[in-house]
């Protein structure tokens, strides 16, 4: 059974869904791929708290790495890929080629794309840090400019 709640963030209204097992899902509220229905409303569920608590820290630029258990629904192929994208560190970004290789499937860019578009985790999955061979920023189901914030964030907040 899926709950939910929201979050003010820095670049909008995120709705935030969750099961027991885990986050199951983080949209921007302006997203086209939000579900229609997210599930009864829990503010006050252990997951939903940890994760709104987790993402205030975030953009506060406190916090590097989410501890939220996830449980997103998809295919194996895209759960491997969504777990690939967790390794890509905090203040970095890598090509969809670079995530290929890192599953061991060098010639499945264009599937891991596909997965990549699919992620229903933004931000805790950081499909945001998956950006063009060349370096140039490419779609993200929140927007490319709160792709670009992101990026920004991260990078303000990863000065040492």
């Amino acid at each position: 059974m899926n709950i939910h709640t929201y979050f003010d963030s820095p670049l909008g209204t995120v709705a935030i869904q969750a099961s027991d097992d885990g986050l199951t899902g983080l949209w921007f509220e302006s997203q086209s791929t939000v579900p229609t229905h997210l599930g009864q409303r829990a503010d006050d569920h252990p997951i939903l708290l940890k994760t709104v608590s987790e993402l205030q820290e975030y953009f506060l630029g406190k916090r590097r790495a989410f501890s939220v258990p996830v449980a997103p629904n998809g295919t194996q192929f895209q759960r491997q890929v969504w777990q690939a994208l967790r390794d890509i560190p905090y203040g970095k970004s890598c090509s969809y080629q670079d995530l290929a290789i890192a599953i061991g499937n060098k010639k499945a860019v264009r599937a891991v794309g596909t997965a990549n578009s699919k992620n229903p985790i933004s931000i805790i999955v950081p499909c945001h840090r998956v950006i063009g061979k060349n370096g140039t920023l490419t779609g993200y189901a929140g927007g490319v400019e709160r792709k670009a914030w992101l990026l920004q964030h991260e990078a303000k907040c990863n000065v040492e």
